[in-house]
């Protein structure tokens, strides 16, 4: 778990970087303009459509950006339809990967996915070949550098959490689906401000992988998540932290 969990911080941390050029809330946006769509205008009785503004204000989704994608949902302003499709595939050393995504053309989507799994030692697999090894939870991250660990574990237990995990850096608190908001307001309450709040899939086994296949498989990954319609990839590696060491270097 610990080295998946320090790849989450990474995650975390680029997520932040895109945000700043714009990239991420364009998907961003997306996800909450079908979420609307499919499920309603209320958060409270839309769970997709909470977890999706939830995911946007962790990384300072201007307020406005927020409600412009709500009323596209709501069909309020002009929008092209998206759909949701999920790629399943095996990259470099047998890595599981999910890639989900959100197009307005299924036929470029498929042929992009391809070609880049193509391009980069991967290959796509059948539906359900490898969602078996993934498990939906709600993960929030909280800077460790400002909050006691005892002081997190606290708040995120009174929430119902069912974890939290120390990298670092971070703590990564783990929740059922259902409870990922009660848990962050948990936080919030007691004085914890959360980095960033989503609901994820996590593996349930992982790949450990050298320093060859690590690069490899974080390429691939890269260039999957630069795609315009790719809103998600989750994998099952596991990069030891010598190996991120020089990764870094």
């Amino acid at each position: 778990m610990s080295g998946h969990s320090k790849w989450s911080t990474i995650k975390h941390k680029k997520g932040k970087e895109d945000a700043k050029r714009g990239k991420l809330f364009s998907k961003l946006s997306r996800a909450i303009t079908v979420a609307a769509r499919e499920g309603g205008t209320d958060p409270a009785s839309n769970a997709a459509l909470e977890n999706a503004i939830e995911k946007a204000r962790s990384y300072s989704m201007p307020k406005e950006n927020v409600d412009r994608a709500i009323q596209r949902g709501a069909g309020q302003s002009e929008g092209d339809a998206f759909e949701a499709i999920v790629y399943e595939g095996y990259g470099p050393a047998g890595v599981a990967l999910i890639v989900e995504v959100l197009t307005d053309n299924r036929n470029r989507s498929a042929a992009d996915i391809r070609n880049i799994f193509s391009k980069h030692n991967g290959s796509l697999a059948q539906p359900g070949a490898v969602a078996w090894l993934f498990e939906r939870r709600g993960s929030i991250m909280v800077d460790a550098e400002k909050y006691a660990e005892d002081d997190v574990i606290a708040a995120a237990v009174e929430g119902g959490a069912d974890d939290v995990v120390h990298d670092g850096s971070s703590y990564q608190v783990l929740t059922q689906p259902a409870v990922l908001v009660a848990v962050r307001e948990a936080l919030t309450a007691g004085g914890i401000q959360a980095e960033q709040a989503e609901l994820t899939l996590l593996p349930k086994t992982t790949v450990v992988l050298d320093e060859a296949d690590a690069r490899r498989t974080l390429r691939l990954v890269d260039a999957l998540e630069d795609n315009d319609d790719v809103q998600e990839v989750y994998a099952n590696f596991d990069i030891p932290e010598e190996v991120l060491e020089a990764l870094a270097t």
